[in-house]
């Protein structure tokens, strides 16, 4: 197994040395790729322009595991996102990633939303979810009694949760690359020759060339440059900022379900939802900018925010909030993902994947595989993977400063370090002896919370540091 993050790539000009598929962009959806590629024996390559896997959209999203109800009936975004929701729950349980099913309530709160559920409830049927039921404002306040006055309604969708949003990328990466698979971080491609005559393409590095038969962009907001480089130009992507808030853990008991609003034109709208990691988020506004880089938060937003979140529920305004944060979407003017196959280039695009990809993104990796093997990749025999098991995130779960047998086998895991989000030595020990270690502190608290708590690295940072530091080395 190979993570490199610095040096010339590894010669891949010998005859027989090229790599048979590589994967462009380590976000969620490229690790789940890779993932799936390392179940057969192929020599096969994830490529990342940053120092970690998840540094794009995948790490700041609304981490909710979609049941689908909502999506276009008949799109291939419906049937993938579908197909992942129950790959990705039974590998969460598998890998130990968190997850709590919370259920969904999707509130109308004028008479106009309240006419467009049974609609929604119709198209939940045809997406293969027959769950959701109408509910009466009565049965509404009765389960979120926090609720704002005035809600006429709502349809309840059994079956959402919420899940770790860093965890499962990391699981995926972390699997792939035990299962023999190539990760070269920090590594932006800039130019590529494609090979003709089924000749390996090139890929120009800024740590050196990397030689491939086949080619999969997973490149998120960056995917129609990418495309550019192979000489498509099918879809623009515009990035959608979605601005959030992330309130303490004393607003957990405030909200029960994940609370929708009616869909607009813009996407699933400002929602309310518990995390996995005792908090409650509120968010994400939508906003279509030309900055593919534009992820700082605004007054205006968070103001809007503030608003819109204290008529859905008035008490969560007064709460401390822990952290602000912004995301970017890649949005492409369609109803559906971009994805595309074009067996003349051996190069298959893995486009316009928006909000519902962490939930897809198993079955977008199968659906990947496929489509690379119509393009005429042998697939070769199957072999099975590397078996993972995560660390703990979810304050819902066990974890390690609470487990006095583990403590007595490892004092390390009693020495609490990030006292907000009771974070231990162990545990930070742990994540930078791994194999897909971090590369930075934010690196860290995506594998452990640290520093994520009320005081955002206040009075551990120093501590963190120096153990990142110490680590690293």
């Amino acid at each position: 197994m190979s993570v490199t993050r610095r040096g010339a790539l590894p010669d891949s000009s010998a005859p027989g040395a090229a790599y048979d598929v590589t994967v462009v962009g380590a976000g969620v959806v490229g690790c789940a790729i890779a993932r799936e590629l390392a179940r057969h024996s192929l020599r096969v390559a994830l490529v990342e322009a940053s120092g970690d896997i998840g540094e794009g959209s995948s790490k700041a999203n609304t981490a909710i595991l979609h049941t689908g109800f909502d999506a276009v009936p008949g799109s291939l975004e419906a049937r993938l996102v579908r197909e992942g929701a129950g790959l990705l729950a039974a590998y969460a349980e598998e890998t130990g990633i968190p997850v709590e099913p919370v259920g969904a309530l999707l509130v109308a709160w004028d008479e106009e939303q309240l006419a467009a559920l049974p609609r929604l409830a119709d198209k939940a049927v045809r997406n293969g979810h027959h769950g959701t039921r109408p509910l009466t404002a009565a049965e509404l306040y009765a389960r979120e009694p926090e609720l704002g006055p005035g809600a006429l309604g709502a349809l309840g969708v059994p079956g959402e949760a919420v899940i770790c949003p860093w965890t499962t990328p990391l699981a995926y990466a972390t699997q792939a690359v035990r299962s023999g698979v190539d990760l070269h971080l920090d590594c932006p491609v800039e130019r590529i020759r494609p090979g003709d005559d089924g000749a390996p393409h090139r890929l120009i590095t800024r740590r050196g060339v990397l030689r491939t038969r086949f080619l999969v962009n997973a490149c998120g907001l960056h995917a129609d440059a990418f495309d550019a480089l192979m000489g498509r130009y099918d879809f623009t992507v515009t990035p959608r900022r979605g601005q959030l808030m992330v309130f303490d853990k004393f607003a957990r008991g405030l909200v029960r379900h994940i609370l929708l609003p009616v869909p607009g034109a813009l996407g699933k709208g400002v929602l309310i939802a518990p995390t996995v990691y005792g908090n409650v988020m509120l968010g994400p506004t939508a906003e279509d900018l030309d900055d593919k880089a534009a992820t700082g938060s605004t007054a205006e937003g968070l103001a809007s925010l503030r608003a819109q979140g204290g008529r859905i529920l008035p008490a969560l305004l007064d709460e401390e909030v822990t952290a602000v944060y912004a995301g970017l979407r890649a949005a492409t003017g369609a109803e559906d993902y971009r994805i595309a196959a074009h067996p003349e280039l051996r190069y298959v695009t893995v486009g316009g994947i928006r909000s519902t990809g962490l939930t897809a993104s198993m079955a977008l990796g199968r659906h990947t595989v496929e489509l690379l093997a119509a393009a005429g990749l042998e697939l070769g025999a199957g072999r099975p993977l590397a078996p993972v098991r995560m660390p703990n995130l979810g304050e819902a779960f066990p974890r390690p400063y609470r487990d006095a047998g583990l403590i007595a086998r490892d004092p390390a895991y009693g020495a609490i370090v990030c006292h907000c989000e009771r974070v231990t030595r162990g545990e930070i020990r742990d994540a930078l002896a791994s194999t897909v270690p971090p590369a930075s502190l934010d690196g860290l608290r995506r594998r452990t919370r640290a520093r994520a708590g009320r005081c955002q690295g206040f009075s551990c940072g120093a501590a963190v540091r120096a153990l990142f530091e110490e680590g690293a080395r």
